[in-house]
């Protein structure tokens, strides 16, 4: 990675998931569909046209691309609402509410960039979720903030060193299209037999 070049805000999604995951499809242009993705794919899909329009007394526009100087990140949201002079980033979600903070942290994210283009503070935003059809507020606090800066910081810096994070078994690794790839169990077996050796 140059200096010049921008971190994609999704990549702060799947670097907080899993940063194998991220290593795979970020700096090896690793991907692989299953179920999950394909429904998220055919849903962003759908979203991804831009278009502006009104629903009752909130302005509403799709697939705005959000960008940031300051934080270097780049990237296109589903959604922006403005209601009385206020931005809210909207991230759209297959399934219901996740038991991770990663979507929080790529709302934040585009928060950062929309701070940055619209000048206004950005306190508020939603995950929408498609199966649900419900929003989650997401509060764009201190500690949010801080964790996505330092999430930049971290996914900057495992470009850089360009060392492969190695794959941790753990239960996010249950519903990953990457799990045949990345085989992290077979790492914990290869480093059980090492010991018993």
């Amino acid at each position: 990675m140059q200096n010049n070049d921008y971190v994609p805000i999704a990549a702060l999604n799947q670097y907080s998931y899993c940063p194998h995951r991220f290593w795979r499809m970020f700096c090896a242009g690793e991907f692989v569909d299953n179920q999950y993705t394909i429904e998220g794919t055919n849903i962003h899909e759908r979203i991804h046209t831009l278009g502006e329009g009104n629903r009752e007394d909130v302005w509403q526009v799709r697939a705005v691309w959000l960008k940031s100087e300051k934080y270097k990140l780049i990237g296109k949201s589903d959604l922006i609402e403005s209601e009385n002079g206020e931005f809210f980033p909207v991230e759209y979600k297959r399934g219901k509410k996740g038991k991770w903070d990663n979507d929080e942290l790529q709302v934040c994210a585009q928060a950062l960039c929309l701070e940055e283009m619209t000048g206004k503070n950005i306190n508020t935003g939603y995950i929408y979720s498609a199966e649900s059809h419900r929003r989650q507020i997401v509060e764009i606090s201190t500690d949010l903030r801080n964790q996505a800066i330092a999430t930049i910081s971290d996914v900057l810096k495992l470009w850089e060193a360009g060392i492969i994070p190695l794959a941790i078994y753990s239960p996010r690794c249950r519903g990953c299209s990457l799990f045949s790839q990345c085989l992290p169990l077979a790492n914990q077996r290869v480093n059980k037999y090492r010991e018993e050796v």
